[in-house]
């Protein structure tokens, strides 16, 4: 009779502690039980410098390559653009700091390419991070030039380089002007830039990322370096973060809370143009870096960035390799690829399981 009672509380225990791991696994049915089918433990090791003007969306792409296992941050290098340079340093050094990280951070343009001075211009808040009073960090940005650490990185690591764009590449472009020669030993540029083959945010034709400094852009697709642009051709549709993923957001940890609150001016702009969720293309772009699986189709291409004054600038042009055109002939170099299409029903999904459950440590 003992044995059969103690048979059945055992039982009841194993139920209950089941039902409590279950409950803490499964927060909410949208979130994944399982990073492996969108992290292969295989995932290529890769060694990057991320470049930014540090909006809120750029923070939170930031602390998703922090949490990644396969990406190793030698660097991130700041200009300015969605804030001021000073600001765009302090907003990163508060997001490396909320995922745990240490890289160092460089403070690198506050003047276009051909030298006139950036006007800070974001939809984020005057900090870029929602203006929620986040920014606090306690590390310094380093004293070398961000141009120097991307050129002395390069020939430290030669051909294991990549160098992330999530804003105006006017880094890059300063890079590429000051030593050409050790900038083609980068093993790739990923940019989330231009239009893709749709309409732009900044004019009709035009990507806020280009159009803020479209020589620079131009200098970095002529460099002949082999680029990867995430455009926002494919930050639309089921890659969006509604109203309940930033709810799922906020109950998460300390870089989830971070994420929510800096996101809070960008998802008013968005209800006020009549749209209920965001676009995030710098974290999706960073999605792509981490594992290129997450890359569904791309098209080889020439890009062509036009930088005269008028309706089209800013605008990128591109020619598909192999495509005969009626009158224009397209025989130009083929460096870029363009990404046409991402897994983007499981954007979110790949977010949080790697900044929400941090299972890929």
């Amino acid at each position: 009779m003992r044995k059969n009672a103690i048979k059945k509380i055992s039982a009841i225990l194993l139920f209950a502690l089941s039902l409590s791991a279950c409950s803490a696994k499964h927060i909410d049915s949208t979130l994944p039980d399982d990073d492996s089918y969108f992290l292969p433990k295989d995932l290529p090791h890769k060694k990057v410098i991320i470049d930014t003007d540090a909006g809120a969306d750029d923070c939170a792409a930031i602390i998703l390559a922090a949490k990644s296992r396969n990406l190793d941050i030698l660097g991130v290098t700041t200009l300015a653009g969605n804030v001021s340079l000073e600001q765009s340093a302090e907003n990163v050094l508060m997001a490396l700091e909320t995922a745990g990280s240490d890289a160092p951070v460089y403070k690198g343009a506050e003047a276009h390419y051909d030298g006139t001075r950036i006007e800070a211009s974001s939809v984020f808040g005057t900090d870029g991070m929602g203006d929620a009073g986040l920014i606090h960090p306690v590390r310094k940005a380093e004293e070398k030039d961000a141009v120097d650490f991307i050129l002395d990185s390069i020939r430290a690591n030669p051909g294991e380089v990549e160098l992330v764009a999530l804003g105006p590449a006017t880094n890059i472009a300063n890079a590429i002007k000051k030593d050409p020669d050790t900038t083609k030993r980068v093993k790739m540029i990923w940019s989330m830039g231009t239009a893709g083959l749709r309409e732009g945010n900044a004019s009709p034709v035009a990507e806020f990322n280009v159009y803020l400094d479209a020589p620079a852009y131009k200098t970095m697709l002529d460099s002949d370096i082999p680029i990867t642009i995430i455009s926002l051709e494919v930050c639309g549709g089921d890659a969006m973060w509604t109203d309940e993923h930033f709810k799922i957001l906020s109950k998460g940890n300390e870089a989830c809370r971070f994420i929510t609150t800096s996101f809070g001016k960008i998802r008013e702009f968005y209800k006020d143009n009549g749209e209920e969720s965001v676009k995030n293309c710098d974290t999706m772009a960073m999605s792509c870096v981490i594992d290129p699986g997450f890359i569904k189709d791309s098209v080889r291409t020439h890009a062509s960035c036009i930088t005269e004054p008028g309706e089209c600038y800013g605008q990128v042009i591109f020619y598909k390799e192999g495509f005969v055109y009626d009158v224009v002939k397209n025989d130009l170099p083929c460096n870029v690829t363009l990404v046409t299409e991402i897994n983007d029903s499981h954007d979110f999904d790949m977010f949080s399981s790697i900044v929400y459950y941090e299972q890929n440590k």
